[in-house]
């Protein structure tokens, strides 16, 4: 008998017949034997009566009724073709040796979700919408870029002079509030650029003018609205020493300057270059957009509920993602909830509209595949996974512990999606 439940669960009540489950007694026995040691017997050789008399009867009957347990649930989930997630929750009345076995088994399973095709008419609004978007880039953003280009190419040399707006300078600073230094607030060697605006409001103008080897002491208040809250508003000391004064000499924008970047004849060339690099990420940035939208509107349309374990595990995920970002700015996941003044629960806690938008998301995307009936070629999949593992060729023994079936689903699923969102912009 199977029964539904709220939020995608249902509730099975199974029976192993005494004869199903006694042969597992024998095993079990087996089992508690080899953890406890019996004087003239071998590990997992002692029979039923000496175990039983230093465990206890029930403890075999419920090694043995978990065995049954597990083969009777395993074969109902196959028989009925259940995408289970996790563990079922197990309830059993009593074990009694010589008697039938009856247990309920309440677990998740992946839910039966329907996207309405009403989602159809807004996906073309949103269609007729981005057909008004341009990729066009103006000069302005070439020019601007281009300067990124030659401040990455900056030259540093060293001056005997006081320093000056926009030069690098190397500093040993101290902060103290109250007569204390701040956490993080003393520095060695440490390296910025005067008018960049990296330090709070004052700061760096004070280091204008200021000789090599010269120290100087000053105060400033900290904004209001500073991050750290207990910061805010407070007057600060500050001691500062000031050790390398370098200017900052960037490369002139000309033809010269395209060639030694080594592959432009000119700097028209270079201009096209990044024109076209230019249009390419506002192509890319506009198609997310639409994508975005597209399903924000079908997930508006899907009816049914998503079991608790399947958040879970997606907030799991989005967890782990998300430590992967920070972790190339230096900071940990424990440093970001105590910036935010938050726990781990509390941050989950924010993030499961999100976690359910990405799960309803991904299911959608599917349902939609199997309703317009897109099909993934395998010799498709295959193609893109060379791909992917030419790119990593080079990293040792990368092919060798690759979990290829899990790479050929994702790949496939990606594929699946792109086909789904080529024919959504075609509505």
């Amino acid at each position: 008998m199977m029964k539904k439940l709220p939020k995608s669960k249902i509730e099975v009540e199974l029976t192993a017949t005494w004869k199903e489950w006694e042969k597992y007694i024998t095993p079990a026995v087996a089992e508690i034997s080899a953890e406890f040691k019996f004087p003239g017997f071998r590990p997992g050789k002692a029979p039923r009566n000496l175990v039983e008399q230093k465990v206890g009867k029930e403890m075999i009957l419920s090694h043995a009724a978990e065995k049954a347990i597990n083969k009777s649930y395993s074969d109902f989930v196959i028989k009925e073709k259940l995408a289970v997630i996790g563990s079922p929750k197990v309830e059993i009345d009593k074990i009694s040796e010589n008697e039938d076995l009856v247990f309920k088994a309440t677990v998740a399973v992946m839910p039966e979700i329907n996207v309405l095709d009403k989602y159809k008419d807004a996906i073309k609004k949103i269609n007729v919408e981005f057909q008004k978007k341009t990729t066009a880039v103006s000069d302005d953003e070439v020019t601007l870029e281009l300067e990124k280009i030659a401040n990455s190419r900056v030259k540093l040399v060293t001056m005997r002079r006081p320093a000056a707006k926009n030069d690098s300078v190397e500093i040993d600073f101290s902060v103290s509030v109250d007569g204390k230094v701040i956490e993080g607030g003393e520095s060695k060697n440490h390296a910025l650029v005067i008018g960049k605006g990296i330090f709070i409001p004052g700061f760096e103008e004070n280091l204008i003018g200021m000789n090599e080897t010269e120290e100087k002491e000053f105060e400033l208040p900290f904004p209001g609205d500073y991050h750290k809250k207990e910061l805010a508003g407070k007057m600060a000391k500050f001691k500062v020493k000031l050790s390398l004064v370098q200017e900052r000499q960037v490369p002139e924008i000309n033809d010269e300057f395209a060639v030694n970047l080594g592959k432009f004849k000119d700097l028209s060339e270079l201009k096209q270059n990044i024109k076209e690099g230019l249009e390419h990420e506002n192509e890319h940035k506009i198609k997310e957009e639409k994508h975005g939208k597209y399903l924000d509107e079908i997930v508006k349309n899907i009816e049914g509920e998503l079991p608790e374990a399947l958040i879970a595990d997606e907030l799991n995920r989005m967890v782990q993602e998300f430590e992967g970002q920070i972790q190339s700015t230096g900071m940990t996941l424990d440093n970001y909830l105590e910036n935010l003044k938050k726990n781990k629960a509390e941050l989950l806690k924010d993030w499961e509209p999100q976690a359910e938008k990405r799960i309803k998301s991904a299911m959608a995307l599917k349902e939609i595949a199997k309703k317009e009936e897109v099909k993934i070629e395998t010799t498709e999949v295959e193609a893109e996974m060379n791909k992917t593992l030419q790119h990593y060729k080079n990293v040792k023994d990368f092919e060798k512990n690759v979990d290829m079936k899990r790479l050929y689903s994702y790949v496939k699923g990606t594929l699946e999606n792109d086909k789904v969102f080529e024919m959504l912009e075609k509505l």
